[in-house]
């Protein structure tokens, strides 16, 4: 390929662990590796297709299940892509992260043969025979063959957007994660521990509602200390980085457990659970990153950012003198950012230039992510 630079083009594709759609940004990607959002969607999958996803993240499906899944996966990514393309045309290519639907980041070995592994499903031909688009996919293998944890890999995005300055990026989906940025060390990040899955399991469970919308029911709830205490103890927040987690680790069965330990009202359970998610963040930066560096600002993004409720309780933690923004501050969307970084991740895929983070993900050296398909 042609490795003078150009501006392209570039739909990035992302669905995260909470599943609640798929996130479809229409980018220019910029010689600079600067990106500008000319418009996200968010696509819902169809309710039967998310009823398999669950189900795969529950280790209930079998073989023939997950391989449909794989390719109806595709189909609706290549379904959200084509609401794009009808309104601005077809980009250059399309960078789809995949649907995670296992992720394994462990060194453990059975023989030989090393057991890291991670999937990320949606099937890349689907979405270039519907589209008529080369597609640019499976990021996160090549990081792992190469020592890392195959995550987190937005960190690349963070290093480039958001340079000279002592910031830390802090993004809340399911699961939370967050990049070290400064001049002054080595660009780092990890994932700070759970983010919203637990409270969108409690949502679902008690309400028959998907997430706790703009942090509603959490805002009539009462945080118990002593379950919050009790959470806290969990060894991943004392793990030291690099380090990756996921649905595999707060899964339905660990929620369970947790739950015959919580108080007796949901909304005080979902309460205690948001400020799960806000003091687990603080202490993580107490832990890990201000021995380090002199942070100036924190800026959140995904759903976290929309809740108001996980907010405060952030800037409550947070030292006085550290700022809390938002990436729209930056004029960055809160909601397409990690859409908006996997159509970098592509776009540099494209140019073959190296695009992992190794102090992020633990990788043995930066190597360029992505596999093509067109």
């Amino acid at each position: 390929m042609n490795n003078k630079r150009e501006t392209k083009k570039v739909i990035g594709l992302m669905s995260g662990t909470s599943c609640d759609s798929i996130d479809a940004a229409y980018c220019l990607v910029k010689p600079d590796l600067k990106v500008e959002l000319i418009k996200g969607i968010n696509y819902s999958y169809p309710e039967f297709v998310r009823d398999l996803i669950f189900k795969a993240f529950r280790g209930e499906i079998n073989i023939k299940e997950l391989c449909q899944l794989n390719f109806l996966i595709g189909e609706c990514f290549a379904d959200a892509s084509c609401e794009l393309i009808k309104e601005f045309g077809k980009p250059d290519f399309i960078s789809s992260h995949g649907q995670t639907v296992y992720h394994y980041p462990f060194n453990e070995k059975n023989g030989n043969l090393n057991l890291k592994s991670t999937l990320q499903i949606g099937e890349s031909s689907v979405i270039n025979a519907k589209t008529g688009c080369t597609v640019i996919s499976n990021f996160r293998e090549k990081d792992i063959a190469y020592g890392g944890e195959g995550a987190p890999l937005v960190c690349f995005a963070d290093k480039i957007w958001f340079k000279n300055s002592n910031t830390l990026v802090q993004n809340i989906g399911g699961i939370a994660n967050v990049t070290v940025v400064s001049n002054e060390i080595e660009t780092f990040g990890f994932d700070t521990g759970c983010g919203n899955i637990m409270i969108d399991y409690c949502a679902n469970k008690f309400y028959n509602q998907k997430f706790d919308k703009d942090g509603k029911i959490a805002s009539f709830g009462k945080i118990s200390d002593k379950w919050l205490e009790y959470l806290l103890k969990d060894e991943y927040y004392f793990k030291k980085p690099p380090k990756t987690t996921g649905r595999e680790y707060f899964s339905p069965e660990y929620i369970e457990k947790i739950l015959k330990f919580a108080p007796e009202k949901p909304e005080d359970i979902i309460a205690t659970l948001t400020a799960l998610t806000a003091k687990s963040i603080v202490l993580s930066y107490e832990r890990f990153i201000f021995n380090k560096i002199k942070i100036k600002d924190v800026v959140i993004g995904g759903g976290g950012a929309y809740n108001p409720v996980m907010m405060k309780i952030i800037r409550d933690y947070l030292p006085k003198e550290i700022n809390l923004k938002t990436h729209e501050d930056y004029n960055i969307s809160n909601n397409y950012k990690e859409a908006m970084a996997f159509a970098l991740l592509g776009y540099c895929t494209y140019y073959n230039i190296p695009n992992n983070v190794p102090s992020c993900t633990g990788a043995k050296k930066s190597v360029v992510l992505g596999k093509i398909t067109g």
